[in-house]
């Protein structure tokens, strides 16, 4: 059976810092098949034109993020957005915003990655531990549902304009983990955890304008969650007055 193609542009940002004074932009035009993604539309790239081109990827299923990149002027998943979706021609491809580019589509996670770490992204139980699991009601295990759904692409920071100016920032992605914690009912170190957002640097910062919702893969409310941390750091002050 013949599978039918017809011919796309890519038109895709390219920067290699040890070659080139700043980024700029290559077209490419490749054979897109029924159902490819813009990930396979990258590999034809890199397989039959340019094996040059840079971009990460790994799980290829929506599940570990590093395919995050802007596409036709939004953030999204190379490996979840089909060509079909994209109307625009040329589609254009560019790293994420406000990041340092490592080489083409790479950026530089590390201060991303830095930031999630010194939230103490861990369960903090209560010892000693039990031999099966800590108990969990079905209500307080329903809280953790949409939280743990991230999968640390970087989207929600790189479109958090507040992110943009102030490196200090923690950032939504971080912050939302800490939630994810403090909603936790096993976690023994919550006032701990809301300690780390009450500053001008976590929280408070927040400008509420719901880019990181906008752009999140996973349907994340980070901004929800960032109101939420919001209420009970009044409600704490309160009680502790």
């Amino acid at each position: 059976m013949v599978i039918a193609t017809k011919p796309i542009r890519l038109k895709i940002q390219r920067f290699d810092p040890e070659l080139d004074k700043e980024p700029y932009w290559q077209e490419y035009t490749i054979q897109a098949k029924p159902g490819m993604t813009i990930l396979e539309a990258l590999f034809e790239v890199l397989n039959k034109i340019d094996g040059s081109l840079a971009f990460r990827f790994c799980c290829r299923g929506a599940v570990c993020g590093a395919c995050s990149m802007m596409i036709s002027g939004k953030i999204r998943l190379a490996c979840e957005t089909q060509v079909s979706q994209i109307k625009k021609n040329p589609i254009m491809i560019s790293p994420l915003l406000h990041k340092k580019v490592l080489k083409d589509l790479v950026v530089d996670m590390e201060p991303f990655f830095q930031q999630m770490k010194s939230t103490k992204p861990y369960l903090v139980a209560e010892e000693p531990f039990p031999e099966k699991e800590i108990y969990q009601s079905e209500k307080d295990r329903a809280k953790l549902t949409e939280p743990i759904d991230c999968i640390f692409c970087g989207a929600c920071s790189s479109a958090c304009t507040i992110a943009w100016t102030d490196p200090n920032y923690l950032g939504p992605a971080a912050i939302e983990k800490v939630y994810r914690f403090v909603v936790d009912s096993r976690d023994t170190i919550r006032n701990e955890r809301l300690d780390m957002v009450d500053n001008e640097d976590g929280v408070w910062r927040c400008h509420t304008i719901f880019n990181c919702v906008d752009v999140c893969p996973k349907k994340i409310s980070q901004t929800d969650a960032i109101q939420y941390l919001k209420r009970q750091l009044v409600k704490r002050k309160i009680r502790f007055k």
